[in-house]
């Protein structure tokens, strides 16, 4: 039996555990500074906060999408508005075109922003460091914005048609391509392509030009340093830069747009055309439900990537 006159003892709480009641934590101790009493709050606490705001504006919507794609316009719940989706030709390819067109784009940002990277982190020439800062500044560029300025150089009244049909009279220039599937291409390349090139000049900077020196001077040719000194220290962010490319790009809207390539529909674009044109909501959400499971799918892919490489 417990001696009435011993000194009651509060058990405190195990470190991150709930409180059971609101006095739980009890009053700020004298002198405690409102930091210090806010340490002693649960962390489950702190993350209500942020987990209530991601709930409401990013899961809920999602749920919605969801749902109405399992929502047939004749009532009820079905899954008719996917085999309706996957059977149709339109979706299939737009899906082939979605998946080609990301693939190339990133093979071709992968080489592009190899090279580029490469003559800027090693060869050096005047306004290098400025060309480095500005790759910065392009990440924040639109999308749109470079495809207007293709649309400027290469559209049909582009200053390419317009210098051809100036030299030789021609009524017409030969410029002709940004509105098929290689203009798309060749946009997503150009806008993409310094994502690929900014994980790159962080790994170049990190690499000791000593292992350089120390490969021309027993007779390596460039070719060889590439291969065996400079391409496997530039793997991981190479396998980061164009895990992130891949991603974007299969979520490209505004490049295939603006190009104005009436031909080329990704999945982006059908979305668009059965919720807005044609006010197939269901169809839409189902279009909609598959881009999402292949972009998370593959941001995963990149989050593990990125995680290895350090980046």
């Amino acid at each position: 039996m417990a001696d009435p006159s011993a000194p009651l003892t509060r058990r405190r709480p195990a470190p991150g555990a709930v409180p059971t009641h609101p006095q739980a934590l009890g009053p700020a101790r004298p002198g405690e500074t409102p930091l210090a009493l806010a340490e002693r709050i649960p962390t489950t606490v702190w993350a209500l906060p942020p987990v209530a705001v991601l709930a409401v504006v990013f899961l809920y919507p999602l749920l919605l999408v969801v749902q109405q794609s399992v929502s047939p316009d004749e009532g009820g719940t079905s899954f008719a508005p996917y085999s309706d989706v996957f059977a149709s030709a339109s979706f299939r390819s737009a899906l082939t075109t979605t998946v080609w067109l990301a693939a190339g784009s990133t093979a071709g940002c992968l080489v592009l922003g190899f090279v580029l990277a490469m003559v800027i982190a090693f060869v050096p020439f005047p306004g290098g460091k400025a060309v480095a800062r500005f790759v910065d500044v392009f990440l924040s560029f639109p999308s749109f914005l470079i495809t207007l300025a293709l649309l400027f150089v290469y559209g049909n009244a582009g200053m390419a048609n317009g210098l051809w049909t100036g030299a030789t009279g021609a009524a017409d220039g030969p410029f002709h391509f940004l509105t098929t599937p290689w203009g798309v291409l060749l946009a997503e390349i150009t806008y993409f392509t310094p994502f690929v090139m900014r994980p790159l000049l962080a790994a170049f900077a990190q690499l000791d030009t000593a292992q350089l020196e120390v490969a021309s001077s027993l007779g390596a040719g460039p070719g060889r340093i590439v291969r065996q000194v400079i391409l496997p220290e530039a793997l991981p962010a190479l396998a980061a830069g164009g895990s992130l490319v891949l991603v974007m790009c299969l979520n490209e809207f505004g490049i295939v747009l603006f190009t104005g390539a009436k031909g080329v529909t990704t999945l982006p674009m059908l979305v668009y055309s059965k919720a807005i044109l044609e006010s197939d909501y269901p169809a839409a959400c189902v279009v909609a439900v598959v881009n999402i499971a292949i972009s998370v799918g593959l941001y995963s892919l990149y989050r593990v990537v990125s995680r290895r490489a350090g980046a």
